[in-house]
């Protein structure tokens, strides 16, 4: 019997994961339907609630309901409770909410693009949802030293106390970072873009969790000569993650990213 499943955001229309979940699924012989919802903003809940009555076995949450989803759940995985954000939903007598997104980054730098985090220097620019998810893998991986910068500076100073790293303002950031994460959407709105450009030097690896769009953070750390990556390879890995939370089978990623690059 095929099982339903979908993102759920507010937009929604441009997400990669049914095709995603389409590859995964007709990789491991799961019998499963994925399609998206568009929710409106302020009806998450019925939205999900609906989806569930009518069968709905789980769902990937996106922007801008992450919270509302860690808020839904009747029980969430330890590295959830951990970000207080969730973007899985597994429904079942219970609604349980788990966190991907860290593990999909971790997965993306050092997997993908073969580089270890253990003992580095790591700069992670925001403070919302998309940082909370991923503060407490970077930890897991061992950096050497983790700073959380936010033009709003209580911002940061409230996710770097609960974590124990460093807080900055962007202008408080004055040395180059090994890695720099941005984890803002600075640049994609009318708004001129703000970010700290001593952070990157020609050895940074600029890592952009935006896919699929030349941003304008990625545009000025490759004029400082940065290595740069866009969030593609999270998207897929984070996305692994959730099928295999679903279906207890763990897809293969390394020919969905190629393809998806091109490659």
């Amino acid at each position: 019997m095929t099982e339903r499943y979908a993102v759920i955001g507010h937009p929604v229309a441009h997400s990669q994961s049914p095709d995603l979940h389409a590859r995964f699924a007709q990789a491991t012989g799961e019998d499963i339907e994925y399609g998206r919802i568009e929710a409106p903003l302020d009806a998450f809940e019925r939205t999900v609630d609906e989806f569930r009555a009518g069968g709905g076995r789980g769902l990937n949450v996106t922007l801008p309901f992450k919270h509302a989803a860690f808020r839904y759940c009747d029980e969430v995985a330890e590295r959830a409770r951990e970000a207080r954000v969730v973007n899985t939903l597994v429904f079942g007598e219970r609604t349980r909410g788990d966190n991907t997104d860290g593990v999909g980054l971790v997965r993306d730098i050092e997997g993908n693009l073969t580089v270890t985090l253990g003992g580095k220097t790591v700069l992670l620019m925001g403070a919302g949802g998309a940082a909370q998810g991923v503060v407490g893998a970077l930890l897991g991986a061992r950096v050497g030293r983790l700073v959380v910068a936010n033009r709003t500076f209580a911002k940061a100073d409230a996710l770097a106390t609960r974590f124990k790293v460093t807080a900055a303002r962007f202008d408080d950031v004055r040395e180059p970072f090994d890695i720099v994460i941005n984890a803002t959407s600075a640049g994609l709105g009318t708004e001129p873009a703000v970010f700290p450009t001593a952070a990157i030097g020609k050895a940074t690896l600029a890592y952009d969790m935006v896919y699929a769009r030349d941003t304008a953070f990625l545009r000025m750390a490759r004029d400082k000569g940065a290595r740069c990556a866009d969030g593609l390879g999270m998207l897929v890995e984070q996305a692994a993650e959730s099928f295999f939370i679903w279906r207890g089978v763990r897809p293969q990623t390394r020919s969905v990213l190629a393809s998806l690059r091109g490659g």
